[in-house]
């Protein structure tokens, strides 16, 4: 059935990190107003991340609404260097980058593939965005094709999603100021103002190539103090292995205390799931959000299963496990040891410990010179790769995908020792 959207007013947002954000047209406000969108609001930027830093509970909605404003800015600048962006496009590239998160489920990347396995965020963007299009009448055909990377200005598709999109910009610099972390803060004025085009591709003004190199320090110093920081990797084994404890139970005909959609999760076999009920997938997903999962593990704190519950309550109370980080696997003895004296404490089988004796890693790297290249172009029109235009930076190094292995474990473990 057809609606009418086109009585909404022009608004703007007050954001903290860039001040007054203006939502450029009708079917952006209107966007913004879906029930589909407004569940961003739900859900954590950051995951567990204040159990850290405290000021980190900003919202994938502030996030996604920064990277709009942001692209905005980069059309501008775009079309003041000579390139044309049709007044279609731009509104399309909007909606692409204002959408490329609404399929995140709870907490973000810290349940990533937990809840659903081998089913990314970007995958469920999508389909939220093919549903979308179906009630806006076809107003997000062509920003699903800039989505997709079929749209034929390459370009525009790079400010989407590329090593310098509009999403890293808003995220590393939205991140830093919530976190307090200041080595995260990049001049992403500066950078969108040196962004160009030449031969259908996003390119970096040769006076920008600093920006650029503290762009991607940034990066590499954000992933190991925020993203990747060792207390943050703990916290989140507590919640992923809660819900796949809590799922176990389910599977073995436990009934526990859910919310409806988190309920529908817990049972949820992909396996046995057919095409035709995605419909009731998307339904679901689109109710589920962090209030789901803190709910339920504030009952579950009580309940009577030893493993659920002291996941719970380490979720919830912040009591959360020791964690050891190494640049080599820990030994496959020392696991076993830890999980039998997990065993023997908690009197559970050695089986059961796993879910609270847990190893694993983590990785990291700034930039990809593989594909999709930071390129760098002079005055005369002639392009470098950033890992050889750059004199400061070692980008083989920054390139290089670094690798921490963890061991998480109950504090009382320690304590016995």
């Amino acid at each position: 059935m057809g609606t009418d959207f086109s009585t909404n007013k022009l608004k703007i947002i007050n954001d903290p990190v860039y001040g007054f954000i203006k939502i450029a047209y009708d079917v952006v406000f209107d966007l913004i107003e879906h029930p589909l969108f407004q569940r961003l609001r739900r859900i954590r930027q950051l995951g567990l991340t204040s159990f850290v830093y405290p000021g980190a509970n900003h919202t994938r909605f502030q996030h996604s609404v920064g990277a709009m404003h942001l692209m905005s800015q980069a059309i501008e600048v775009i079309r003041s260097k000579g390139h044309e962006i049709t007044d279609d496009e731009a509104r399309a590239v909007t909606i692409a980058i204002l959408l490329h998160d609404i399929g995140h489920g709870p907490f973000s990347h810290s349940l990533e593939h937990s809840l659903i396995e081998k089913i990314s965020h970007e995958s469920i963007s999508l389909l939220y965005m093919e549903q979308l299009n179906e009630t806006f009448n076809g107003a997000l055909s062509l920003a699903i094709e800039i989505f997709r990377n079929r749209y034929p200005k390459k370009f525009l598709h790079q400010l989407v999603s590329s090593q310098l999109d509009m999403d890293r910009l808003d995220y590393l610099k939205r991140d830093s100021f919530f976190t307090g972390v200041t080595e995260g803060v990049i001049g992403s004025d500066r950078i969108i103002k040196m962004l160009n085009v030449l031969n259908d591709q996003l390119v970096v003004d040769e006076k920008g190539i600093y920006s650029i190199e503290k762009f991607l320090i940034a990066r590499r110093l954000m992933y190991w103090q925020v993203y990747l920081h060792r207390t943050v990797v703990s916290s989140e084994q507590l919640l992923v292995m809660m819900l796949k404890r809590a799922q176990a139970l389910t599977a073995g005909g436990t009934q526990l205390f859910a919310t409806p959609p988190l309920a529908f999760f817990l049972s949820y076999e992909p396996e046995k799931f057919a095409p035709s009920q995605q419909s009731r997938f998307l339904e679901q997903f689109a109710t589920l959000d962090d209030v789901d999962i803190l709910a339920s593990a504030k009952v579950w704190c009580n309940h009577p299963d030893t493993i659920l519950s002291m996941l719970s309550d380490g979720l919830i109370n912040r009591n959360l496990f020791s964690v050891e980080l190494g640049d080599l696997p820990f030994g496959k003895e020392r696991v076993v040891s830890l999980r039998k004296k997990v065993s023997h404490h908690l009197r559970i089988s050695v089986e059961e410990a796993t879910y609270l004796v847990v190893s694993d890693s983590v990785s990291n790297f700034a930039y990809s010179d593989m594909d999709d290249r930071i390129t760098i172009m002079d005055k005369n029109g002639n392009t470098r790769d950033i890992a050889d235009a750059s004199d400061m930076l070692n980008i083989a190094v920054l390139s290089k995908t670094v690798r921490k292995y963890f061991l998480c474990y109950p504090r009382f473990i320690k304590e016995m020792s």
